[in-house]
């Protein structure tokens, strides 16, 4: 019988940018994430994975959790160098699909998922957040996150059960391959990247989100104080800011709230796209500023149904409930 095998890409910068320094969010560590993986493996051999491949850092955060504990789970690193960049959680999660991984969980916010969805979309990605802002990785227990992967990967859970098709923007430029974001897209009235993270709204002029909620944190918060659009809801949203009548107030990092004034809103279908009109500018992705557009240069934003297959955790456990996964008969 063929081992089931889990991909674990642990980021060591995630929860460190800038935000913690103009909000008020607190620092994750690495050996917070170190004590998080190790519960994680717990959960897992508690299903029957055979396997963890894991994408290697400087900080070794799943080999010390891997020391921490006893666990039946082999464990190796994938072979690879690591630049400390966000495409290393790229390169991770394509080398993952690559070797036919089950399951692959992400510890990271925002940003890291953006990366490793960019690297595989079809193997079910289970997002944990140790991050700033965390619209689209789940605040879960390890333990519980490390048994909800387990159970798909070893196919107690199926699939078509326990997993969603996440939407995401695809950023079109003309002669340039699709970029991608996940929560949101933010149009930045700048020439320039600078500072990545987004913190100040005065230069945000349209907005475009996949999900949002009125309790939720970041840019997709000011969506949220408008309307409820859920992670496997297929549809988006587009806002239009600057002036208006209508003034929206949102957290939109720890501690951090800001108003803004929206002049327009619209629901987005899967499939349509929106021009952008605003060049120069820089596109913020997940919260950081990633494209720079220069004058007269052509971009659209398109809401795709094709994003990432996500490891829905509440599901996946009732799932496990009902199957009776976790209870025996004694005899």
């Amino acid at each position: 019988m063929e081992l089931s095998t889990v991909g674990i890409i642990a980021n060591p910068i995630s929860g460190k940018d800038i935000r913690r320094l103009v909000a008020h969010g607190s620092v994750f560590d690495n050996q917070e994430k170190v004590r998080m993986v190790r519960r994680m493996l717990m959960g897992l051999s508690q299903t029957g994975v055979g396997r963890v491949v894991f994408m290697p850092d400087d900080y070794a955060i799943v080999e010390r959790a891997g020391r921490g504990c006893k666990t039946t789970v082999a464990m190796a690193a994938i072979p690879m160098e690591v630049e400390n960049r966000q495409e290393d959680s790229t390169r991770a999660a394509r080398w993952m699909a690559e070797h036919g991984v089950d399951c692959m969980i992400v510890l990271g916010g925002d940003g890291t998922s953006r990366a490793a969805a960019k690297g595989s979309l079809e193997v079910p990605l289970l997002p944990v957040s140790t991050g700033t802002n965390n619209v689209f990785p789940y605040m879960v227990e390890a333990s519980v996150a490390g048994l909800a992967a387990g159970l798909i990967a070893t196919g107690q859970v199926a699939r078509m059960n326990g997993t969603f098709r996440s939407c995401c923007l695809e950023v079109l430029r003309e002669g340039r391959p699709p970029d991608l974001a996940l929560v949101d897209v933010a149009v930045y009235k700048d020439k320039f990247i600078a500072s990545r993270a987004i913190w100040d709204l005065a230069k945000v002029s349209q907005l475009f989100l996949t999900r949002c909620r009125p309790d939720s944190i970041g840019l997709s918060a000011l969506g949220g104080q408008l309307h409820t659009i859920a992670p496997d809801e297929p549809c988006g949203l587009h806002l239009s800011l600057g002036s208006g009548a209508r003034i929206v107030t949102a957290a939109i990092a720890p501690g951090l709230f800001q108003s803004v004034a929206v002049t327009g809103e619209r629901r987005i279908a899967v499939g349509e796209s929106i021009s952008i009109a605003d060049a120069p500018c820089v596109l913020a992705l997940d919260g950081e500023r990633e494209v720079e557009i220069p004058a007269g240069g052509r971009v659209s934003i398109r809401l795709s149904d094709h994003g990432p297959l996500v490891v829905d955790v509440r599901r996946t456990m009732a799932c496990a409930q009902e199957q009776a996964v976790f209870v025996q008969s004694q005899p």
